[in-house]
């Protein structure tokens, strides 16, 4: 994206070539309604002079008030053309902005996304993209249209006499100069009540999500105190803006009318001492009020075109960020084995992997572990190109992974995680995710095999209930074997679980384990595992601490060989013994 893009005038016409053709017409419309509005001036000049000739046939006055009557309808139907052209056009450009912003997030680090809270990029692609629609929908077109149409007005009242074309502009050098101080006061204040607005939305996403957490702990006071002290500073934020413009704008609305204050006596005097015709004076000064009313028009609308700096600056402030930068043509690819080589990797400045390097074997499991923190779901989210790696590669297929498209990568690789997200939709639409031209017969035979089709058919409408928002309406390990049973349907040659089953109840890990058996059947396995016992007799076993690996080897290997291993091995066979004896009691 060029950086010129960074201004708002330039960024908006930016913005508007997605449905310039559309705009374009409707600027050539709004021009005519402008133009038509104009035509009761000269009517009323033309009257006045007839009048004063004491020609005052009644045809005559009746054809002008009709061609009066004619303009004052041309411009309310020529308006309503161009504002239907100019909204069918905003709102064709919102939509390709919002798809944009939505690529943009799909195609940037995860790290990058996750580092705001969600309500911030639900304001910014709802509430922050439709502002743009006033400046798109009005501005470009009425904007340019009344400006024209005051310049056309001007021309013609110097061409009448110059002189009373310079006292026309008489009051414009002072209402530019407040325009000027508006303008900097303007885009200052506005980004701070944005800020705060944005701020304002996010808490109130923040709280709705959050509502089942807030009454089980009892923190509905903090949290609605978070609340509503940001509902305080959004609206003293935007009392403070409207009172620190508000002297320069009243200044710049009350000069600019004022052209009638130098046109008037200018012209007087001027006919006074017969250097002008009653003619010209009457036309100069029914003209004058015409200059001014598209001028005042214009000023109203550049109001906005002073916040859009900072509007179109939060859209451009996604949409600019790095990307994950991948081709768009499918690769060849070897296999499906997957190597780390001398692989690091920081969140921001926190360093989380130093120098990793191993090899998968392709169709065989491959299993991660390690303490918290030690850096094994990294590697997971690694393969599933979430982030980039700060140096080192990783290749699939002997082929490094930056040069594999996403939706290559997406269709290689399945991720089944401890929290995997169920969309607001039926059952059998979350599942077929998996390759949304399944059949039914597929998904239902998915759904089998992930052993989740016994309690879907107990649901209300079976396969075709809503799961809720998130899936609220399921448990977690249903919404488990959903997640998985999409993943089967998917059908990719690699599989990433990242501790699937890590909080799983004992009742329904039996059931999900089952499950994951039946998806990890002949495909190139790796595993995040947290309890140890599920990955025993994997083909290979990575002993991660503190970022880097410190063994390697089969389970019998690293009982033998790794200190490490057999300390969190004993951990976590203590802790199943604890367990069970709990469950006895």
């Amino acid at each position: 994206m060029k950086e010129n893009r960074n201004e708002s005038l330039s960024a908006l016409l930016w913005m508007a070539k997605y449905s310039k053709y559309k705009l374009i017409f409707s600027v050539v419309i709004a021009i005519l309604g402008v133009v038509s509005g104009m035509v009761p001036y000269f009517m009323i000049s033309k009257i006045t002079l007839e009048a004063l000739k004491g020609e005052t046939e009644f045809k005559r006055m009746m054809f002008y008030i009709g061609i009066i009557l004619l303009g004052y309808t041309g411009k309310i139907v020529f308006h309503a053309i161009s504002t239907t052209l100019s909204h069918k056009a905003a709102y064709s450009i919102l939509k390709r902005i919002r798809e944009k912003l939505a690529y943009a997030l799909y195609v940037q680090p995860l790290g990058e996304v996750l580092s705001k809270p969600s309500g911030e990029h639900k304001t910014i692609i709802v509430d922050t993209v439709e502002r743009i629609e006033q400046p798109l929908a009005h501005i470009i077109p009425e904007l340019i249209s009344n400006v024209l149409v005051s310049v056309g007005m001007f021309l013609y009242i110097a061409l009448v006499d110059w002189r009373l074309g310079i006292l026309a502009l008489g009051t414009m050098p002072i209402s530019v100069f407040f325009y000027k101080g508006l303008m900097k006061r303007y885009a200052k204040y506005y980004k701070e009540y944005v800020k705060a607005n944005n701020h304002m939305n996010a808490m109130i996403v923040e709280y709705v999500n959050g509502i089942e957490t807030i009454k089980a702990f009892n923190h509905a006071q903090d949290s609605y105190g978070k609340y509503t002290q940001a509902v305080a500073a959004n609206g003293s934020s935007k009392t403070s803006f409207f009172k620190k413009t508000l002297w320069h704008y009243s200044a710049v609305m009350y000069m600019m009318p004022a052209t009638l204050l130098f046109v008037l006596p200018g012209a007087l005097y001027l006919y006074m001492n017969a250097s002008i015709t009653a003619e010209a004076l009457i036309t100069c000064v029914v003209m004058s009020f015409g200059l001014v009313s598209p001028l005042i028009i214009a000023m109203n609308l550049t109001d906005g075109v002073a916040g859009l700096k900072t509007t179109i600056g939060e859209v451009l402030n996604i949409l600019n960020k790095a990307q994950l930068n991948r081709p768009s043509n499918f690769v060849c690819l070897n296999h499906h084995g997957i190597e780390f080589n001398e692989v690091s990797f920081a969140y921001e400045t926190e360093n989380v992997l130093t120098d990793i390097s191993f090899k998968t074997t392709p169709r065989s499991m491959t299993a991660i572990v390690g303490s918290s923190g030690s850096g094994k779901s990294t590697i997971g989210k690694l393969i599933m190109n979430f982030w980039n790696v700060k140096s080192g590669e990783i290749t699939i297929g002997d082929v490094n992974i930056n040069k594999v498209p996403l939706s290559q990568s997406s269709e290689l690789i399945s991720y089944v995680s401890q929290d995997n997200f169920l969309f607001n939709m039926s059952v059998k639409e979350n599942i077929r995710i998996g390759k949304k031209e399944a059949s039914d017969a597929a998904v239902i035979e998915a759904a089998k095999k992930a052993s989740c089709h016994e309690f879907i058919m107990t649901l209300e409408s079976g396969y075709e209930t809503l799961v809720g928002d998130a899936g609220n309406r399921l448990s977690g390990g249903e919404k488990q074997r959903i997640a998985i049973a999409r993943s089967i349907l998917k059908d990719s040659p690699i599989i990433v679980l990242d501790e699937a089953t890590a909080y799983t109840d004992p009742e329904n890990e039996v059931i999900i384990q089952e499950s994951i058996n039946e998806l990890v059947k002949n495909k190139s396995v790796i595993v995040i595992a947290h309890r140890l016992s599920t990955v025993k007799n994997a083909e290979q076993i990575i002993v991660m601490d503190q970022g880097e690996i410190v063994s390697k080897g089969t389970h019998e290997e690293l009982m033998i060989t790794s200190g490490h291993y057999n300390a969190l091995w004993h951990a976590h066979t203590n802790s199943e013994l604890i367990h069970r004896r709990k469950e006895v009691i």
